[in-house]
């Protein structure tokens, strides 16, 4: 089942100044759109300041991150593969998700993972934040590199 076994954990606003980036693919444009204004939502609940960036698709997600992670604080990234009949879903999504692996390790860069792997569209609507999703995958993934990003903070990383 889809979220069974999420931690309970609630975002505070962030008391120091913090700078967030965004960064959302272009595919499945009404899906992003519900993924970016969750986490841009998360990100005003928060009180930091954030930006948003669009590359083409989720495959350009890492190179995207790697670029931003020393100017930023904290990094979400946003993007939606959906499966088909060739073996390109799962060389997509192992890509983008050892690329955005590494990118977090090498850069010590909190890293919000917002990409939806489904197997069908609606999989993909359930999880996306819209009206009647069951999960609100954008707001987690930016809740979750900012609640990383704080609590480093306070062991002074």
């Amino acid at each position: 089942m889809a979220g069974h076994g999420a931690p309970d954990a609630h975002l505070t606003p962030v008391t120091h100044t913090m700078r967030v980036a965004i960064i959302a693919a272009q595919w499945h444009e009404q899906l992003m759109t519900q993924l970016v204004d969750s986490a841009t939502r998360a990100a005003t609940d928060a009180h930091v300041e954030y930006t948003v960036v669009r590359v083409p698709g989720t495959f350009e997600l890492p190179v995207a991150a790697a670029t931003l992670a020393d100017t930023y604080d904290a990094l979400v990234v946003l993007g939606v593969v959906i499966r088909g009949g060739t073996p390109h879903f799962d060389y997509v999504c192992q890509g983008v998700t050892q690329g955005i692996t590494t990118v977090s390790v090498t850069t010590r860069t909190p890293i919000g993972f917002g990409v939806l792997t489904c197997d069908t569209e609606e999989q993909a609507i359930a999880r996306a934040g819209g009206p009647g999703a069951v999960e609100d995958k954008g707001y987690e993934a930016a809740s979750a590199a900012i609640m990383t990003w704080q609590e480093l903070r306070k062991v002074g990383v």
